[in-house]
């Protein structure tokens, strides 16, 4: 049964304080409170200028030279360059400190989970990084700075210096499929869970999504914090809907005035 809203805002320390196995979700709706769009928002990037969606689809990508020259240059002015974390990455980043974050599952790729002091260990980016490059060929990885570099240099399609293959961000695109493994370590984390945090992510994307059944089979109590419904709103212990950087500190209880 789903603890009442106004009961959830009086009341958010108590279910970290209990958990041992803390789970945590993110989407994108963390980082849009470090001032990084989201696609399909309002003020979404997808929203504004719905050509923008092809440069984030591996059929475009691969087939149009056009597409890949915009990413490049997209890539170049990318947001999650000088991008900060947040109140709400510092909290989860508290609940490591204090040895309670079992994993944190995140569908966002711009690193600022370990930006704010996570351990990449903890971290499981279903949707990978735009820290790093990948050739579609081969499967070189490298850091992006490196390869942005050449491209500020006026390498407007940058290739691939082991085999001369396509480059893109090591990034799951539209058309790719995702890392079974990835997702798999996912899964068994949410499984492990005591208490599963899902945090700025509208759950309509699967097989991630379904990760929240898994901590709820699994005996987790499920919290979600989302300016939005969700599908999965009816099986939640607790549905906040008030800003993430407000109310994820109270809920881990780093809060001014909370005491460890």
């Amino acid at each position: 049964m789903n603890v009442p809203l106004r009961q959830a805002r009086e009341t958010p320390r108590s279910g970290a304080e209990r958990a041992e196995r803390v789970v945590v979700l993110s989407g994108a709706g963390i980082s849009t409170e470090s001032g990084i769009p989201d696609f399909r928002g309002p003020q979404g990037v997808w929203t504004k200028d719905p050509q923008a969606e092809k440069l984030s689809n591996i059929h475009y990508y691969v087939a149009d030279p056009e597409i890949r020259r915009k990413s490049w240059q997209s890539r170049l002015v990318h947001p999650a360059w000088t991008a900060q974390p947040n109140a709400g990455h510092m909290a989860i980043v508290e609940l490591e400190r204090r040895g309670k974050l079992h994993a944190l599952i995140t569908q966002n790729i711009d690193g600022l989970h370990q930006k704010a002091g996570n351990s990449p260990d903890r971290v499981i980016e279903v949707h990978g990084t735009v820290h790093k490059v990948v050739c579609l060929s081969c499967g070189w990885k490298g850091p992006m700075q490196e390869t942005l570099a050449r491209v500020r240099a006026g390498e407007t399609d940058p290739e691939c210096k082991a085999c001369g293959g396509m480059l893109k961000s090591d990034t799951i695109s539209f058309g790719q499929a995702l890392i079974p493994e990835v997702i798999d370590r996912a899964m068994e984390a949410a499984a492990e869970a005591d208490l599963f945090l899902s945090v700025g992510t509208s759950l309509k994307v699967y097989p991630i999504a379904g990760v929240v059944q898994v901590a709820k089979r699994g005996g987790a109590r499920v919290v979600i914090v989302n300016a939005e419904p969700t599908p999965f709103d009816g099986i939640a212990d607790a549905v906040i809907r008030e800003p993430i950087g407000e109310v994820l500190p109270r809920i881990v209880g780093v809060a001014v005035g909370a005491v460890n």
